[in-house]
């Protein structure tokens, strides 16, 4: 018998050794491209037209326009936020819910599933735009433009998937703060997508505005009241919940003002003059942050009786009978 028959291969010191995904972490790949689908449905079922461009090369008819599964337009700043953000936080709160045991290296094929969707999404669509746009200057800046915001929203969305499946109470709490105006917003866009820019139903202003409050006030309920740390985590949520509409009125108004589009002191100052009014007393931003902060105390407050009426006095549960 010879030597060679009584050895054994022997790993190589240095040579990484690679492992096939388990089905659990493929899983994840598919939740993350299911939600990064997800996140552009309310655009998709609207017919995910690109809509009308003031630089288009030729005078085209809306019902002309190419397929584009973004809706790549000044006027469309905000939407374009919101359906990449809604697929990254769709995600992260579906790894939350199932908690699988491979939790990093499930994330991280998340994170790969809604890139992949996401990056395809703003590839096809900017590929149009550019077919489309007449040449010049303007049409390079606002190409550019468009491009720079869209990329920002990817990393937005990505970092809302981190924060929302972590495996911690505060950033899941401050990520719902993030997330709750964004949220009603696309919940908005699928009645759109159904039923058409015009003619909307009466409600859904109302909805847009309060929902937030809802969300924001119940999770801080949920999170509680207990320390310093806590209380940083309620002022930072009231205080988005004051500014991120601020914010998306100040975006809408000024990219959608064509009278100081490409004037950029033009636009400073006009979105100082929005931001101004929909912050102050005439924005409507307090009753919103007040109904949150109703929610978050009656509910501690429940939550704290209840503690209280099911816990004796000597800190132990009450024996089962």
């Amino acid at each position: 018998m010879s030597f060679s028959e009584h050895t054994t291969e022997q790993p190589v010191p240095g040579k990484r050794t690679h492992q096939r995904p388990s089905p659990e972490t493929l899983l994840g790949l598919l939740v993350g491209g299911a939600a990064g689908v997800l996140g552009l449905a309310p655009w998709l079922i609207a017919g995910a037209r690109l809509p009308l461009q003031n630089l288009w090369a030729t005078i085209v008819d809306p019902g002309q326009m190419p397929v584009a599964l973004l809706p790549l337009s000044h006027y469309s700043l905000v939407t374009i936020v919101v359906l990449l953000v809604i697929g990254g936080a769709a995600a992260g709160i579906t790894l939350r819910i199932w908690n699988p045991s491979q939790y990093k290296t499930t994330v991280k094929y998340a994170v790969a599933g809604v890139s992949a969707v996401q990056l395809t999404a703003v590839i096809q669509s900017f590929t149009v735009l550019h077919t489309g746009l007449m040449g010049g200057k303007a049409a390079t800046i606002y190409f550019l433009g468009l491009l720079l915001g869209t990329i920002l929203s990817l990393a937005a969305s990505i970092a809302l998937l981190m924060l929302l499946a972590a495996r911690s109470k505060t950033r899941f709490a401050l990520a719902i703060g993030i997330l709750s105006v964004p949220l009603a917003t696309w919940a908005a866009e699928w009645v759109i997508g159904f039923m058409g820019p015009m003619d909307l139903p009466s409600w859904l202003p109302l909805i847009s505005r309060w929902l937030p409050a809802i969300l924001v006030g119940c999770t801080l309920a949920w999170f509680g009241l207990r320390s310093a740390r806590d209380t940083a985590i309620w002022i930072t949520n009231l205080a988005l919940l004051w500014l991120v509409p601020a914010l998306f009125t100040s975006i809408n108004f000024v990219f959608g003002t064509r009278v100081t589009l490409g004037n950029p002191s033009e636009m400073l100052q006009l979105s100082q003059q929005i931001l101004t009014s929909t912050l102050g007393a005439e924005g409507g931003a307090a009753p919103v942050v007040l109904l949150a902060l109703i929610i978050a105390i009656l509910g501690t407050g429940t939550k704290l009786i209840t503690t209280r009426t099911t816990t004796p006095a000597n800190g132990r549960p009450p024996a089962s009978t």
